[in-house]
């Protein structure tokens, strides 16, 4: 059940962030905030974004951060950063304004979370109501009740 992932305080609205690479760190952060994952997951994530490019933009707008499942994670989990001002990544599915994290422990874990990602995300709805909510609390709903 994917609204399991998300811990307290894992969900961000902000104004901005300085570059694509800051803001995906402040999404994996999100992770270690809540308990999911250890401080050293962020490092693997730019390491991931430095080696191979922001591959995990997968729609406009749209990022998915994460990087293989390791001994850095603790527990399943995603976060979301949400940015009023967009970023631009280098990807063709720039600007991005929603920066999600995800982190898993083994590949099974990780699989299971991208195809429930999937089918959260998979209608046009779901993206527009997290880019134009008001409020964290408006996106909690979107996410949380959407996803049981």
């Amino acid at each position: 059940m994917l609204s399991s992932y998300f811990g307290a305080g894992s969900i961000v609205a902000q104004d901005t962030s300085p570059s694509f690479a800051d803001a995906v760190s402040q999404s994996v952060l999100l992770l270690v905030e809540s308990g999911k994952a250890q401080l050293s997951y962020v490092d693997e994530v730019l390491e991931s974004l430095k080696a191979l490019g922001p591959y995990f933009v997968i729609a406009p707008g749209l990022a998915l951060a994460h990087a293989k499942p390791s001994n850095s994670v603790l527990a399943p989990g995603m976060a979301l950063l949400r940015l009023d001002e967009p970023v631009i990544s280098g990807s063709a599915n720039d600007p991005v304004s929603l920066i999600f994290s995800m982190c898993s422990p083994n590949a099974s874990e990780h699989i299971e979370m991208l195809g429930d990602f999937g089918q959260l995300m998979s209608t046009d709805e779901v993206m527009n109501n997290l880019l134009n909510a008001s409020a964290v609390s408006v996106i909690e709903d979107i996410l949380l009740k959407k996803a049981l």
